[in-house]
Protein backbone atom coordinates (compact mmCIF):
# COMPACT_ATOMS: atom_id res chain seq x y z
CA UNK A 1 0.00 0.00 0.00
CA UNK A 2 2.94 2.21 0.49
CA UNK A 3 5.19 1.44 -2.45
CA UNK A 4 7.53 -1.17 -2.82
CA UNK A 5 9.58 -1.05 0.04
CA UNK A 6 9.13 -3.33 3.15
CA UNK A 7 11.20 -1.67 5.72
CA UNK A 8 10.29 2.19 5.64
CA UNK A 9 11.35 3.12 9.22
CA UNK A 10 9.62 3.83 12.58
CA UNK A 11 6.14 5.55 11.87
CA UNK A 12 4.01 7.31 14.07
CA UNK A 13 0.08 7.30 14.00
CA UNK A 14 -2.40 8.05 16.68
CA UNK A 15 -4.72 4.89 17.84
CA UNK A 16 -7.63 5.05 19.62
CA UNK A 17 -7.75 3.11 23.26
CA UNK A 18 -10.85 1.27 22.85
CA UNK A 19 -9.51 0.29 18.94
CA UNK A 20 -10.10 -3.66 18.42
CA UNK A 21 -6.88 -5.31 19.72
CA UNK A 22 -5.12 -2.69 21.80
CA UNK A 23 -4.47 -3.27 25.33
CA UNK A 24 -4.06 -0.49 27.81
CA UNK A 25 -5.40 0.31 31.11
CA UNK A 26 -2.36 -0.66 33.39
CA UNK A 27 -0.21 1.78 35.29
CA UNK A 28 3.81 1.94 36.43
CA UNK A 29 3.76 3.73 39.52
CA UNK A 30 7.56 5.65 39.59
CA UNK A 31 8.65 7.30 42.57
CA UNK A 32 5.29 7.33 44.47
CA UNK A 33 4.36 10.14 42.09
CA UNK A 34 1.33 10.88 39.73
CA UNK A 35 3.02 10.02 36.98
CA UNK A 36 0.44 8.69 34.45
CA UNK A 37 2.23 6.34 31.92
CA UNK A 38 2.12 2.50 31.45
CA UNK A 39 2.29 -0.28 29.33
CA UNK A 40 0.51 -0.23 25.63
CA UNK A 41 0.36 -3.18 24.06
CA UNK A 42 -2.05 -4.64 21.23
CA UNK A 43 -2.72 -8.24 19.19
CA UNK A 44 -3.39 -7.86 15.26
CA UNK A 45 -4.06 -4.31 15.30
CA UNK A 46 -4.90 -2.98 12.28
CA UNK A 47 -3.99 0.48 11.70
CA UNK A 48 -5.61 2.78 8.63
CA UNK A 49 -3.27 5.06 6.46
CA UNK A 50 -5.24 8.16 7.48
CA UNK A 51 -4.34 7.36 11.30
CA UNK A 52 -0.64 7.70 10.47
CA UNK A 53 0.62 11.56 11.69
CA UNK A 54 0.64 13.73 8.87
CA UNK A 55 -0.60 11.11 6.61
CA UNK A 56 0.52 8.91 4.15
CA UNK A 57 3.88 10.42 3.30
CA UNK A 58 4.95 10.64 6.61
CA UNK A 59 5.25 7.28 6.95
CA UNK A 60 8.35 6.24 7.56
CA UNK A 61 9.35 9.89 9.32
CA UNK A 62 8.18 8.90 12.89
CA UNK A 63 11.97 8.65 14.42
CA UNK A 64 12.45 12.71 12.99
CA UNK A 65 9.24 13.37 14.83
CA UNK A 66 9.89 11.49 18.21
CA UNK A 67 13.38 13.86 18.11
CA UNK A 68 11.68 16.79 17.18
CA UNK A 69 9.16 16.45 20.01
CA UNK A 70 11.54 15.51 22.63
CA UNK A 71 13.48 18.63 21.57
CA UNK A 72 10.30 20.94 22.53
CA UNK A 73 9.29 18.79 25.23
CA UNK A 74 12.16 18.74 26.81
CA UNK A 75 12.32 22.49 26.62
CA UNK A 76 9.21 22.44 28.49
CA UNK A 77 8.11 19.66 30.71
CA UNK A 78 10.52 18.76 33.01
CA UNK A 79 12.26 22.35 33.26
CA UNK A 80 8.86 23.72 34.17
CA UNK A 81 7.92 21.23 36.78
CA UNK A 82 11.82 22.24 38.05
CA UNK A 83 10.84 25.65 38.26
CA UNK A 84 7.41 24.38 40.04
CA UNK A 85 9.70 23.28 42.31
CA UNK A 86 12.05 26.09 42.99
CA UNK A 87 9.24 28.32 43.60
CA UNK A 88 7.55 25.83 45.96
CA UNK A 89 10.55 25.39 47.80
CA UNK A 90 11.38 29.19 47.60
CA UNK A 91 7.84 29.66 48.99
CA UNK A 92 7.45 27.30 52.42
CA UNK A 93 11.01 27.08 53.02
CA UNK A 94 11.17 31.38 52.84
CA UNK A 95 8.36 31.11 54.98
CA UNK A 96 8.79 28.44 57.07
CA UNK A 97 12.47 29.73 58.22
CA UNK A 98 11.20 33.02 59.33
CA UNK A 99 8.14 31.38 61.41
CA UNK A 100 10.29 28.96 63.26
CA UNK A 101 12.48 29.81 65.91
CA UNK A 102 15.31 28.13 68.04
CA UNK A 103 16.65 30.56 70.67
CA UNK A 104 14.48 33.36 70.33
CA UNK A 105 15.94 33.42 66.71
CA UNK A 106 14.06 32.80 63.42
CA UNK A 107 15.84 29.73 62.37
CA UNK A 108 16.53 31.99 58.73
CA UNK A 109 18.94 34.03 60.66
CA UNK A 110 21.32 30.54 61.38
CA UNK A 111 24.20 31.25 58.97
CA UNK A 112 24.22 27.58 58.18
CA UNK A 113 20.16 27.99 56.87
CA UNK A 114 20.90 31.04 55.25
CA UNK A 115 23.60 29.18 53.31
CA UNK A 116 21.06 26.83 52.45
CA UNK A 117 18.65 29.21 51.32
CA UNK A 118 20.57 31.22 49.76
CA UNK A 119 21.20 28.21 46.74
CA UNK A 120 17.42 27.57 46.98
CA UNK A 121 16.31 31.37 45.93
CA UNK A 122 19.61 31.75 43.46
CA UNK A 123 18.81 28.57 41.72
CA UNK A 124 15.53 28.91 41.48
CA UNK A 125 16.01 32.69 39.76
CA UNK A 126 18.52 30.36 37.31
CA UNK A 127 15.66 28.01 36.37
CA UNK A 128 12.82 30.25 35.40
CA UNK A 129 15.34 32.32 33.73
CA UNK A 130 16.95 29.75 31.70
CA UNK A 131 13.60 29.13 31.00
CA UNK A 132 12.07 31.92 29.84
CA UNK A 133 14.90 32.29 27.56
CA UNK A 134 14.36 28.87 25.71
CA UNK A 135 10.41 29.77 25.57
CA UNK A 136 11.02 32.70 23.62
CA UNK A 137 13.23 30.95 21.46
CA UNK A 138 10.24 28.56 20.98
CA UNK A 139 7.62 30.94 20.40
CA UNK A 140 9.97 32.27 17.42
CA UNK A 141 9.41 28.52 16.08
CA UNK A 142 12.74 27.56 16.39
CA UNK A 143 13.52 24.07 17.52
CA UNK A 144 16.26 24.48 20.37
CA UNK A 145 17.80 21.24 21.31
CA UNK A 146 21.18 22.43 22.26
CA UNK A 147 19.03 24.25 24.85
CA UNK A 148 16.49 21.97 25.53
CA UNK A 149 19.38 20.06 26.32
CA UNK A 150 21.11 22.49 28.88
CA UNK A 151 17.44 23.26 30.28
CA UNK A 152 16.79 19.47 31.11
CA UNK A 153 20.21 18.73 32.83
CA UNK A 154 20.73 21.99 34.91
CA UNK A 155 16.90 22.67 35.58
CA UNK A 156 16.25 18.97 37.25
CA UNK A 157 19.77 18.92 38.70
CA UNK A 158 18.86 22.11 40.38
CA UNK A 159 15.24 20.88 41.41
CA UNK A 160 17.24 17.80 43.39
CA UNK A 161 19.61 20.55 44.98
CA UNK A 162 16.75 22.90 45.88
CA UNK A 163 14.54 20.28 47.61
CA UNK A 164 17.30 18.84 49.22
CA UNK A 165 18.30 21.87 50.92
CA UNK A 166 14.56 22.68 51.81
CA UNK A 167 14.19 18.75 53.19
CA UNK A 168 17.56 19.85 55.19
CA UNK A 169 15.46 23.02 56.95
CA UNK A 170 12.67 21.84 57.30
CA UNK A 171 14.09 18.67 59.33
CA UNK A 172 11.26 16.89 61.26
CA UNK A 173 8.61 18.47 59.50
CA UNK A 174 9.37 17.32 55.92
CA UNK A 175 10.30 13.70 57.47
CA UNK A 176 7.20 12.66 58.45
CA UNK A 177 4.86 11.70 55.73
CA UNK A 178 1.12 12.85 56.17
CA UNK A 179 -1.20 16.16 55.06
CA UNK A 180 1.00 18.56 56.60
CA UNK A 181 4.13 17.41 54.60
CA UNK A 182 4.28 19.44 51.26
CA UNK A 183 7.65 18.21 50.28
CA UNK A 184 8.36 14.54 51.24
CA UNK A 185 6.45 13.47 48.03
CA UNK A 186 8.31 15.73 45.78
CA UNK A 187 11.47 14.40 47.27
CA UNK A 188 10.77 11.15 46.99
CA UNK A 189 10.00 11.24 43.06
CA UNK A 190 12.97 13.55 41.97
CA UNK A 191 14.78 10.49 40.41
CA UNK A 192 11.59 11.10 37.92
CA UNK A 193 12.47 14.19 36.40
CA UNK A 194 16.54 13.12 36.49
CA UNK A 195 16.18 9.78 34.58
CA UNK A 196 13.45 10.53 32.37
CA UNK A 197 13.71 12.11 28.25
CA UNK A 198 17.47 11.76 27.95
CA UNK A 199 19.22 10.60 31.90
CA UNK A 200 21.62 13.19 33.30
CA UNK A 201 24.53 11.98 33.06
CA UNK A 202 23.82 10.41 29.26
CA UNK A 203 22.77 14.51 28.26
CA UNK A 204 25.50 16.11 30.40
CA UNK A 205 28.22 13.40 28.94
CA UNK A 206 27.00 13.08 25.45
CA UNK A 207 24.29 15.69 24.26
CA UNK A 208 24.67 18.63 25.36
CA UNK A 209 28.38 19.67 24.02
CA UNK A 210 27.74 16.96 21.19
CA UNK A 211 24.93 18.23 19.53
CA UNK A 212 26.13 21.49 19.65
CA UNK A 213 30.09 21.28 18.84
CA UNK A 214 28.90 21.22 14.71
CA UNK A 215 26.17 22.58 14.46
CA UNK A 216 26.64 26.17 16.53
CA UNK A 217 30.07 25.86 14.63
CA UNK A 218 30.41 29.23 12.56
CA UNK A 219 33.00 27.16 10.53
CA UNK A 220 33.16 23.47 10.80
CA UNK A 221 29.64 22.22 9.05
CA UNK A 222 30.46 24.44 6.47
CA UNK A 223 33.90 22.22 5.50
CA UNK A 224 32.03 18.95 6.18
CA UNK A 225 29.22 20.12 3.74
CA UNK A 226 31.82 21.04 1.07
CA UNK A 227 34.14 18.19 1.83
CA UNK A 228 31.05 15.91 1.24
CA UNK A 229 29.93 17.99 -1.57
CA UNK A 230 33.95 17.83 -3.55
CA UNK A 231 33.84 21.71 -3.16
CA UNK A 232 37.18 22.93 -2.87
CA UNK A 233 36.65 26.21 -3.71
CA UNK A 234 33.66 26.53 -0.73
CA UNK A 235 35.74 24.32 1.59
CA UNK A 236 39.17 26.82 1.43
CA UNK A 237 36.76 30.10 2.14
CA UNK A 238 35.52 28.10 4.86
CA UNK A 239 38.95 26.48 6.09
CA UNK A 240 40.43 30.08 5.72
CA UNK A 241 37.89 31.63 7.94
CA UNK A 242 37.89 28.80 10.30
CA UNK A 243 41.65 29.66 11.04
CA UNK A 244 41.07 33.30 10.99
CA UNK A 245 38.68 32.53 13.46
CA UNK A 246 40.80 30.80 15.93
CA UNK A 247 43.67 33.00 15.54
CA UNK A 248 41.02 36.03 16.78
CA UNK A 249 40.08 34.06 19.92
CA UNK A 250 44.09 33.42 20.45
CA UNK A 251 44.44 37.02 21.22
CA UNK A 252 41.12 37.88 22.53
CA UNK A 253 41.17 35.21 25.36
CA UNK A 254 44.48 36.74 25.87
CA UNK A 255 43.66 40.29 25.83
CA UNK A 256 40.66 40.01 28.08
CA UNK A 257 42.27 37.41 30.33
CA UNK A 258 45.06 40.10 30.96
CA UNK A 259 42.61 43.21 31.47
CA UNK A 260 40.29 40.88 33.00
CA UNK A 261 37.83 42.34 30.73
CA UNK A 262 38.02 45.80 31.94
CA UNK A 263 37.79 47.27 28.68
CA UNK A 264 35.25 44.98 26.77
CA UNK A 265 32.13 46.30 26.05
CA UNK A 266 29.03 46.05 27.96
CA UNK A 267 25.34 46.85 27.00
CA UNK A 268 24.78 48.80 30.01
CA UNK A 269 27.05 50.19 33.20
CA UNK A 270 25.76 50.01 36.97
CA UNK A 271 25.97 47.20 39.14
CA UNK A 272 26.02 44.26 35.92
CA UNK A 273 28.23 45.66 33.39
CA UNK A 274 31.10 43.59 35.05
CA UNK A 275 29.09 40.47 34.59
CA UNK A 276 29.12 41.08 30.40
CA UNK A 277 32.10 41.69 30.05
CA UNK A 278 32.75 38.49 31.65
CA UNK A 279 30.57 36.67 29.58
CA UNK A 280 32.29 38.20 26.77
CA UNK A 281 35.56 37.19 27.89
CA UNK A 282 34.65 33.45 28.65
CA UNK A 283 32.80 33.03 25.36
CA UNK A 284 35.68 34.16 23.34
CA UNK A 285 37.71 31.33 25.53
CA UNK A 286 35.11 28.92 25.03
CA UNK A 287 35.01 28.96 21.67
CA UNK A 288 39.12 28.97 21.69
CA UNK A 289 38.77 25.70 24.13
CA UNK A 290 36.21 24.32 21.62
CA UNK A 291 38.43 24.75 18.84
CA UNK A 292 41.05 23.22 20.33
CA UNK A 293 39.75 20.24 21.37
CA UNK A 294 38.36 18.72 18.04
CA UNK A 295 41.89 19.82 16.82
CA UNK A 296 43.80 18.09 19.44
CA UNK A 297 41.38 14.74 19.50
CA UNK A 298 39.44 14.97 16.60
CA UNK A 299 37.24 12.31 16.02
CA UNK A 300 37.50 10.60 19.70
CA UNK A 301 36.44 13.71 21.12
CA UNK A 302 33.33 12.15 20.94
CA UNK A 303 34.49 9.30 23.56
CA UNK A 304 36.10 11.83 25.93
CA UNK A 305 32.76 11.84 27.88
CA UNK A 306 34.41 13.77 30.47
CA UNK A 307 35.94 16.76 28.61
CA UNK A 308 32.94 16.88 26.71
CA UNK A 309 30.92 16.71 29.74
CA UNK A 310 33.11 19.92 30.77
CA UNK A 311 32.54 21.70 27.70
CA UNK A 312 28.76 21.57 27.62
CA UNK A 313 29.06 22.58 31.54
CA UNK A 314 31.34 25.93 30.11
CA UNK A 315 28.27 26.58 27.31
CA UNK A 316 25.39 25.94 30.17
CA UNK A 317 26.87 28.55 32.29
CA UNK A 318 27.44 30.99 29.97
CA UNK A 319 23.75 30.65 28.81
CA UNK A 320 22.61 31.00 32.78
CA UNK A 321 24.17 33.73 33.16
CA UNK A 322 22.77 35.49 30.17
CA UNK A 323 19.48 34.32 30.63
CA UNK A 324 19.85 35.76 33.98
CA UNK A 325 21.19 39.16 32.81
CA UNK A 326 17.87 39.27 30.33
CA UNK A 327 15.59 38.66 33.23
CA UNK A 328 16.98 41.11 35.10
CA UNK A 329 16.53 44.02 32.71
CA UNK A 330 13.16 42.68 31.68
CA UNK A 331 11.64 42.95 35.11
CA UNK A 332 13.16 46.20 35.23
CA UNK A 333 16.20 45.57 36.91
CA UNK A 334 14.82 45.83 40.44
CA UNK A 335 17.27 47.02 43.08
CA UNK A 336 15.42 44.67 45.22
CA UNK A 337 16.45 41.94 42.95
CA UNK A 338 20.02 42.74 42.65
CA UNK A 339 21.14 40.20 45.64
CA UNK A 340 19.73 37.04 44.23
CA UNK A 341 21.10 38.31 40.52
CA UNK A 342 24.64 38.39 41.73
CA UNK A 343 24.60 35.45 43.25
CA UNK A 344 23.04 33.30 40.25
CA UNK A 345 25.45 35.27 37.83
CA UNK A 346 28.52 34.85 39.85
CA UNK A 347 28.04 31.13 40.76
CA UNK A 348 27.24 30.57 37.00
CA UNK A 349 30.77 32.12 35.96
CA UNK A 350 32.60 30.71 38.78
CA UNK A 351 31.18 27.40 37.50
CA UNK A 352 32.06 28.04 34.09
CA UNK A 353 35.72 28.86 35.17
CA UNK A 354 36.00 25.18 37.32
CA UNK A 355 34.78 23.34 34.10
CA UNK A 356 37.61 25.17 32.09
CA UNK A 357 40.41 24.79 34.76
CA UNK A 358 38.93 20.82 35.01
CA UNK A 359 39.05 20.49 30.79
CA UNK A 360 42.75 21.99 30.82
CA UNK A 361 43.78 19.43 33.74
CA UNK A 362 42.93 17.10 31.96
CA UNK A 363 43.48 17.79 28.31
CA UNK A 364 45.62 14.77 26.79
CA UNK A 365 48.03 17.49 24.95
CA UNK A 366 49.71 18.92 28.19
CA UNK A 367 52.03 20.86 26.01
CA UNK A 368 48.58 22.25 24.48
CA UNK A 369 46.91 22.50 27.75
CA UNK A 370 49.86 24.88 29.43
CA UNK A 371 49.56 26.89 26.19
CA UNK A 372 45.88 27.66 26.47
CA UNK A 373 46.25 27.73 30.34
CA UNK A 374 48.36 31.03 29.86
CA UNK A 375 46.06 32.69 27.32
CA UNK A 376 42.88 32.05 29.36
CA UNK A 377 43.99 32.17 32.80
CA UNK A 378 47.38 34.51 32.45
CA UNK A 379 46.90 35.93 36.33
CA UNK A 380 44.90 32.17 37.47
CA UNK A 381 41.49 31.64 38.60
CA UNK A 382 40.85 34.72 39.45
CA UNK A 383 36.63 34.45 39.88
CA UNK A 384 35.13 33.95 43.03
CA UNK A 385 31.34 32.23 44.12
CA UNK A 386 28.40 34.89 45.51
CA UNK A 387 30.24 36.19 49.09
CA UNK A 388 28.57 34.90 52.32
CA UNK A 389 27.05 38.45 52.15
CA UNK A 390 25.10 38.35 48.98
CA UNK A 391 23.70 34.74 49.96
CA UNK A 392 22.43 36.35 53.41
CA UNK A 393 20.69 39.02 51.43
CA UNK A 394 18.89 36.04 49.31
CA UNK A 395 18.13 34.75 52.34
CA UNK A 396 16.45 37.22 54.12
CA UNK A 397 14.53 38.74 51.15
CA UNK A 398 13.31 35.26 50.89
CA UNK A 399 11.68 35.78 54.28
CA UNK A 400 10.06 39.30 53.63
CA UNK A 401 6.83 39.40 52.09
CA UNK A 402 6.41 41.04 48.94
CA UNK A 403 9.75 42.18 46.59
CA UNK A 404 11.89 39.59 45.73
CA UNK A 405 9.92 37.31 47.47
CA UNK A 406 7.00 37.51 45.57
CA UNK A 407 8.98 37.87 41.95
CA UNK A 408 10.49 34.52 43.18
CA UNK A 409 7.41 32.65 43.49
CA UNK A 410 4.93 34.20 40.92
CA UNK A 411 2.55 32.42 39.30
CA UNK A 412 2.68 29.93 42.19
CA UNK A 413 -0.92 28.33 43.24
CA UNK A 414 -1.12 29.27 47.12
CA UNK A 415 -4.42 28.01 49.05
CA UNK A 416 -5.58 30.83 50.35
CA UNK A 417 -7.20 28.40 53.52
CA UNK A 418 -5.42 28.31 56.49
CA UNK A 419 -6.36 24.59 56.88
CA UNK A 420 -3.80 23.97 53.70
CA UNK A 421 -0.71 22.82 54.89
CA UNK A 422 0.99 25.44 52.42
CA UNK A 423 -1.58 28.03 52.78
CA UNK A 424 -1.31 28.49 56.63
CA UNK A 425 2.08 29.86 55.82
CA UNK A 426 1.05 32.69 54.43
CA UNK A 427 -1.11 33.74 57.48
CA UNK A 428 1.79 32.32 59.75
CA UNK A 429 4.33 34.61 58.03
CA UNK A 430 1.93 38.00 58.17
CA UNK A 431 1.16 37.43 61.45
CA UNK A 432 4.06 36.48 63.03
CA UNK A 433 5.83 39.29 61.54
CA UNK A 434 3.03 41.79 62.68
CA UNK A 435 2.95 41.09 66.14
CA UNK A 436 7.03 40.50 66.81
CA UNK A 437 7.51 43.91 68.51
CA UNK A 438 4.44 42.56 70.75
CA UNK A 439 6.80 39.26 71.55
CA UNK A 440 10.47 41.50 72.25
CA UNK A 441 8.30 43.51 74.52
CA UNK A 442 7.29 40.12 76.42
CA UNK A 443 10.57 38.56 76.50
CA UNK A 444 12.08 41.98 77.43
CA UNK A 445 9.49 41.99 80.64
CA UNK A 446 10.77 38.51 81.20
CA UNK A 447 14.41 39.18 81.38
CA UNK A 448 13.11 41.98 83.76
CA UNK A 449 11.50 39.34 86.00
CA UNK A 450 8.07 41.32 85.65
CA UNK A 451 6.30 37.83 85.72
CA UNK A 452 5.45 35.26 88.31
CA UNK A 453 4.24 32.41 85.68
CA UNK A 454 6.72 29.98 83.33
CA UNK A 455 4.76 29.38 80.57
CA UNK A 456 4.45 31.89 77.08
CA UNK A 457 0.75 30.91 77.23
CA UNK A 458 0.37 32.32 80.97
CA UNK A 459 2.75 35.18 80.61
CA UNK A 460 0.64 36.45 78.18
CA UNK A 461 -1.98 36.48 80.17
CA UNK A 462 -0.13 37.53 83.38
CA UNK A 463 0.56 41.08 80.70
CA UNK A 464 -2.87 40.95 79.72
CA UNK A 465 -4.49 41.27 83.05
CA UNK A 466 -1.12 43.91 84.57
CA UNK A 467 -2.14 46.04 81.51
CA UNK A 468 1.44 45.34 79.71
CA UNK A 469 -0.41 44.44 76.77
CA UNK A 470 -3.61 45.56 75.43
CA UNK A 471 -6.56 43.09 74.17
CA UNK A 472 -5.98 43.60 70.61
CA UNK A 473 -2.36 42.96 71.07
CA UNK A 474 -3.31 39.80 73.41
CA UNK A 475 -5.49 38.60 70.64
CA UNK A 476 -3.14 39.22 67.50
CA UNK A 477 -0.20 37.17 69.81
CA UNK A 478 -2.61 34.22 70.33
CA UNK A 479 -3.59 34.06 66.65
CA UNK A 480 -0.25 33.95 65.37
CA UNK A 481 1.08 31.28 67.87
CA UNK A 482 -1.86 29.35 66.48
CA UNK A 483 -0.80 29.64 63.41
CA UNK A 484 3.03 29.23 64.50
CA UNK A 485 2.11 25.71 66.10
CA UNK A 486 -0.07 24.81 62.90
CA UNK A 487 2.85 25.15 60.68
CA UNK A 488 5.97 23.19 63.12
CA UNK A 489 3.15 20.42 64.11
CA UNK A 490 3.83 16.74 62.06
CA UNK A 491 0.82 14.12 61.84
CA UNK A 492 0.67 11.41 63.51
CA UNK A 493 -1.21 8.28 63.07
CA UNK A 494 -2.75 4.98 65.48
CA UNK A 495 -0.59 2.18 65.63
CA UNK A 496 -1.97 0.34 62.90
CA UNK A 497 -0.46 2.30 60.49
CA UNK A 498 -1.17 0.60 57.39
CA UNK A 499 -4.78 1.02 57.61
CA UNK A 500 -3.69 4.66 56.38
CA UNK A 501 -1.68 3.59 53.56
CA UNK A 502 -5.07 3.73 50.80
CA UNK A 503 -6.20 7.08 52.12
CA UNK A 504 -2.91 8.88 52.13
CA UNK A 505 -1.90 7.16 48.63
CA UNK A 506 -5.54 8.92 47.99
CA UNK A 507 -5.09 11.62 49.18
CA UNK A 508 -1.37 12.96 48.33
CA UNK A 509 -0.58 10.91 45.39
CA UNK A 510 -3.68 10.26 43.03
Amino acid sequence: MLGDKEEIGITCALVPTEHEGVCIGRRHFPGGAAFMNGPTWGKDVFIPLEWIIGGREFAGQGWRMLVECLSVGRCISLPAMSVACGKVTTFTTGAYARIRDQFGLPIGKFEGVDEAMARIGGYTYQMEASQDLALTGLDMGEKPSVLSAVLKYHNTERMRKTINDAMDIHGGKAVVLGPRNYLARAYQSIPIGITVEGANILTRSMIIYGQGAIRCHPFVLREMKAAMANDGAEFDRAITGHINFVISNVFRSLWLGLTGARFAGAPRGGETARYYKQITRFSSAFALLSDMAMFSLGGSLKFREKLSARLGDMLSNLYIATACLKRFEREGAQKQDLAVLRWAVENALFDLQTAMDGFLANLPSRGLAWVLRKIIFPWGLTLKPASDRIGTKVARAMMEPGGMRERLTRGMYVPPSEEDAVGVLQHALTAILATEPVEQKLRKLAREGKFRTITARERLQEALQAGLVTQAEFDAVARARKLKRDVIMVDDFDMALERHDDALLQRHIF
